[in-house]
């Protein structure tokens, strides 16, 4: 291959990328972005340093998993039901599947209601329904490679939030300096806002996604018999990039929230239309377009991924064919579940439940089970039977330690309030 023929350093970048990209572009569903919105039009840029302490810890734990599917050749919920006790098991999916399910019910709301204020003439109702078909149908039917593909360039709808900020003026030195100098609050609703962010970054269903699509992204490489340095460092890079690209976003969120909505005192913003209509008189009609088409991307983004994380949980507690690289008639469970975790994420937008509820029960949910799954990882990936040579390092041990005492913390405060 020549000079001028040999792809360029970005191709070959973008092509390493996969299921780390996914998992953490998918992070900032709709909720996340309302959970960011509340926080900056709440407290101004005082909660940017979450970004930079959540980095570290998200890599940490969405690492491990990736490793534990790449090592084991099996997801989460496959190696906990093969080496731990079987209430620990179904312990996990009795509070982490409502929790989930919760959430794709906030996100198509968000979309469809974001939808409507777009476009006026479209009901919202009628909106959520054409997502959700939307969604289901491309899962279903797409081929693996194009459908993988297509969640990848779906990551770029987050770019749209890397640009609002610069169309308003910005206070460079707080930035960096609230960036850089945590600011805490002892009151109730600021602990509330620091432990809806953490639950927002590091959620149970992206451990179990994260390690069942490394184990299809290893299937695809027909020649990769043996797990390798090679192969553990593409998955690191796609990773650290993955979660790199969550936490600007969500730095990003914050910082335009927190300059043009806290700065003018608009703090009641509940929902990702709120943050974008009080955007608008305020930062004009680009931000306010950026920000709500932001949500459409994300959403599409996000819901296969939790819907996927709801499969796999199923399919490897029972035993069932699965996989997103199988024909519907080949895991007719593994897709199945998938149209009813959609099916019932739809049906909250037609009874009487409001997003805010559906994602206050789903954190509080997200609360009690993160703690435990993040124990479990760090079990499984110290453990030289199941890990082999691949067990963890000293600092995957140490940033993954830190992010189990800060949820175990989250949890308490979580619970406390909820009571």
């Amino acid at each position: 291959m020549t000079k001028n023929n040999r792809p360029n350093k970005f191709i070959r970048f973008w092509k390493k990328l996969g299921p780390g990209l996914i998992t953490g572009a998918s992070d900032d569903d709709p909720s996340g972005i309302a959970t960011y919105s509340q926080a900056g039009a709440m407290y101004g840029l005082s909660t940017l340093w979450t970004a930079l302490i959540s980095l570290p810890l998200m890599v940490a734990v969405q690492e491990m998993c990736a490793r534990i599917g790449i090592v084991t050749r099996q997801g989460l919920t496959g190696v906990l039901k093969q080496h731990y006790p079987k209430p620990l098991l179904y312990g996990m999916i009795l509070f982490s599947v409502p929790a989930i399910i919760l959430n794709i019910g906030a996100d198509i709301q968000a979309m469809g209601a974001v939808t409507n204020m777009l476009f006026p003439q479209i009901q919202p109702h009628w909106a959520s329904v054409f997502f959700t078909v939307l969604l289901l149908v491309s899962i279903v039917f797409l081929p693996y490679k194009r459908f993988a593909a297509t969640l990848k360039y779906l990551c770029l709808s987050l770019l749209l939030y890397l640009v609002v900020p610069f169309l308003v003026k910005l206070d460079f030195r707080a930035v960096l300096f609230h960036s850089l100098v945590p600011t805490i609050h002892f009151d109730k609703n600021y602990l509330a806002i620091l432990v809806g962010i953490l639950g927002t970054t590091i959620s149970p269903y992206l451990f179990f996604w994260q390690t069942s699509m490394e184990v299809e992204e290893v299937g695809k490489r027909k020649n990769t018999i043996v797990v390798d340095k090679k192969l553990i460092t593409d998955m690191r890079q796609d990773v650290d990039f993955g979660m790199l690209l969550t936490c600007l976003v969500f730095f990003f969120i914050i910082l335009t929230t927190g300059t043009v909505l806290f700065g003018e005192g608009v703090h009641d913003i509940n929902t990702v239309q709120d943050a974008a209509l009080a955007l608008r008189p305020l930062a004009g009609d680009g931000a306010y377009w950026l920000f709500a088409l932001g949500v459409i991307g994300t959403g599409m983004l996000a819901i296969p991924v939790l819907g996927g994380a709801v499969s796999y949980i199923f399919s490897e507690a029972f035993d069932w064919e699965e996989g997103l690289n199988k024909k519907y008639y080949e895991a007719k469970g593994f897709y199945a579940v998938m149209a009813i975790s959609l099916g019932l994420g739809l049906l909250f937008d037609f009874v009487d439940i409001s997003p805010i509820d559906a994602l206050l029960l789903a954190a509080v949910l997200y609360g009690l089970t993160a703690p435990v799954l993040i124990a479990m990882v760090l079990h499984i990936s110290n453990n030289s039977v199941i890990m082999g040579t691949f067990v963890n390092g000293r600092w995957s041990n140490f940033f993954g330690g830190a992010a189990l005492v800060l949820m175990t913390v989250a949890a308490g405060v979580l619970i406390y309030f909820w009571l």
